[in-house]
C-alpha cells in the first residue's frame, strides 16, 4: 500500500524531497531543476505582477515569468476574471466554442500572412503538427532545423536542441531511435543551408532563444526564405517564444520574412496550457477533416486557456510594447554597465523586450559560442548571487529573461542593483 503524504515543514526543502518521492526529479519539466546552477529549487506559493513568493515567504522579482508566458505579470485581474468567467461556464467540452474562434481571429489578424490557424496544448504539439502538415502538404520526408534550436521535445526535433536540453548535456533524448531523427538534418544557426529538393521544411526560431539570445544575422532569415522558395520547400517559424513578446505580432512581421508556417504557444495562453499552428490557408488545407493530414485534441481550443489569450491579447497594443522595449533597452543597457564595472565580460543581446545575457568576451552568434558561454560556469554563480539578492532568473545559463508588461522602472531597478552588487561578488571571488 503506498504510504499517505508526509507531514514536512513548509519549506523549498521539504517540498522538494516530497515532491522527489512522487515526481521523477522533483520537476515535471527538467528546465525547473537547479542540476544547473546548484541547490535546490523554490516551491513557489503566489505570484503578483512582477513578483513571485515561495512557500517560505521569500518575495523575488521574477525575471522568468513562465518562461515568457505571462506578459502581463502574475495573477494579472484582467486575466484572472476572464479565466474565473470562463470556469463558470464550463472547463472543456469536446466541442466547438466561441472562444476558440475569437482568439484564431485574434491572431490571424495581428500576423500579415497567417490565414488559418489550429489551437493545441503545448508547444510541443504545436511544432510536431506543424512539421506534419509540411510534409504532408510536400510529400517530401527531410526536416532542416538548427543547432541549438529547441522546437519542443518531439522525436523528430529533439536532436540538436537548446534549452533543458543543452543545460543538462543532452545530445538528444535516450529512448529516441535512429530512425525517428533519420530525415532530420541539422545545421548551424545564422548560415544558410543549401537544400535538397528532399527537403519538406526549414524549421527556425527566428530569434534563437533557447540558446541564450541569438539574433538572427543581417540576411539569415531572407536567405531562407529565398533557399526555401528555390526548392519548393516551406519556412516554418517556431514563435512559441517571440510571438507577440518582441511586439504586437510576429517576429516575421519585426524582421519583414514571411514564413508559410508559424507555431505560437506561451503568450497566446496567457499563462494557461495552449498553442497553434498556423500558416497559408492552401497549406492549412491539408489538414483533416478537409485533407489527409490527420491532427486532434481532447483539451484543443480549451474555452478557459482561449479566454486568458485573448484577454491578454485584447489588453496590449503597440504602444504599451514600445513603452515595454523602452524600459527593457535601459535595462539591457544597465545590465552591461553593472558586470562591466565589476570587471566581468558580458554580452547582453536585446530582440525587442527579449533580453540575453552570456559571460563572454565577443557577441554570441551561434550554438558553439552559447556553449563555450555556458561552459565557464560563471552563469550558475551569477544565479546564485541574485537569487540571494532576491531576483530570480531561469536555472541555466540557455534561457532568456523576460521582463513584462508588469516590470516598471522600479522593478528593473531592483534588478540592476542586485546584478552590480553580484558582479563585483563574483569579481572578488575570481580575484
Amino acid at each position: 500500500m503506498a504510504e499517505g503524504p508526509l507531514s514536512l515543514p513548509d519549506t523549498n526543502a521539504a517540498w522538494f524531497e516530497r515532491a522527489r518521492r512522487v515526481i521523477p526529479g522533483g520537476v515535471d519539466s527538467p528546465v525547473r531543476s537547479f542540476r544547473a546552477v546548484g541547490g535546490r529549487p523554490y516551491t513557489v506559493a503566489r505570484g503578483q505582477g512582477a513578483y513571485v513568493v515561495d512557500v517560505e515567504g521569500h518575495r523575488y522579482v521574477d525575471m522568468v515569468q513562465s518562461y515568457g508566458a505571462v506578459l502581463l505579470g502574475h495573477a494579472n485581474p484582467v486575466v484572472t476574471r476572464a479565466v474565473s468567467d470562463a470556469a463558470a461556464s464550463g472547463t472543456s467540452f469536446g466541442a466547438p466554442t466561441r472562444g476558440e474562434v475569437m482568439l484564431a481571429e485574434a491572431i490571424c489578424s495581428k500576423v500579415p500572412g497567417c490565414d488559418q490557424l489550429r489551437l493545441v496544448s503545448s508547444g510541443t504539439e504545436a511544432v510536431m503538427s506543424a512539421v506534419r502538415v509540411a510534409r504532408g502538404f510536400t510529400g517530401r520526408d527531410v526536416v532542416v532545423k538548427f543547432d541549438g534550436c529547441y522546437h519542443g521535445h518531439a522525436d523528430t526535433v529533439l536532436a540538436g536542441g537548446g534549452s533543458g536540453v543543452a543545460t543538462l548535456g543532452l545530445p538528444g533524448s535516450a529512448g529516441v531511435p535512429r530512425s525517428a531523427v533519420a530525415d532530420t538534418l541539422v545545421v548551424p544557426y545564422n548560415e544558410v543551408p543549401v537544400l535538397g529538393r528532399d527537403v519538406a521544411c526549414v524549421l527556425v526560431e527566428p530569434v534563437a532563444a533557447n540558446m541564450g539570445v541569438v539574433l538572427p544575422a543581417p540576411g539569415f532569415l531572407e536567405g531562407l526564405r529565398r533557399a526555401c522558395d528555390a526548392v519548393g520547400a516551406l519556412l516554418v517559424f517556431d514563435e512559441v517564444i517571440t510571438g507577440f513578446r518582441l511586439h504586437y505580432g510576429s517576429a516575421s512581421t519585426w524582421y519583414g520574412v514571411q514564413p508559410d508556417l508559424w507555431c505560437f504557444g506561451k503568450v497566446i495562453g496567457g499563462g494557461l496550457p495552449l498553442a497553434a499552428f498556423g500558416g497559408r490557408r492552401d497549406v492549412l488545407g491539408v489538414l483533416a477533416p478537409d485533407g489527409p493530414v490527420y491532427q486532434a485534441g481532447t483539451l484543443a481550443g480549451n474555452p478557459v486557456a482561449t479566454a486568458a489569450g485573448l484577454a491578454v491579447l485584447e489588453s496590449v497594443g503597440p504602444d504599451d510594447y514600445e513603452e515595454l522595449s523602452r524600459r527593457v533597452a535601459a535595462f539591457a543597457h544597465g545590465l552591461q554597465d553593472a558586470a562591466s564595472s565589476a570587471g566581468l565580460d558580458v554580452q547582453v543581446p536585446l530582440a525587442g523586450p527579449l533580453v540575453g545575457l552570456f559571460f563572454a568576451t565577443s557577441p554570441v552568434r551561434s550554438y558553439p559560442d552559447a556553449r563555450d558561454a555556458a561552459g565557464n560556469g560563471l552563469y550558475a554563480s551569477f544565479f546564485t548571487e541574485m537569487i540571494r539578492r532576491g531576483v530570480v532568473l531561469a536555472p541555466g545559463p540557455y534561457e532568456a529573461m523576460f521582463p513584462g508588461m508588469a516590470h516598471g522602472d522600479a522593478e528593473l531597478d531592483v534588478v540592476l542593483e542586485a546584478a552590480a552588487s553580484a558582479a563585483r561578488s563574483l569579481a572578488a571571488g575570481r580575484g
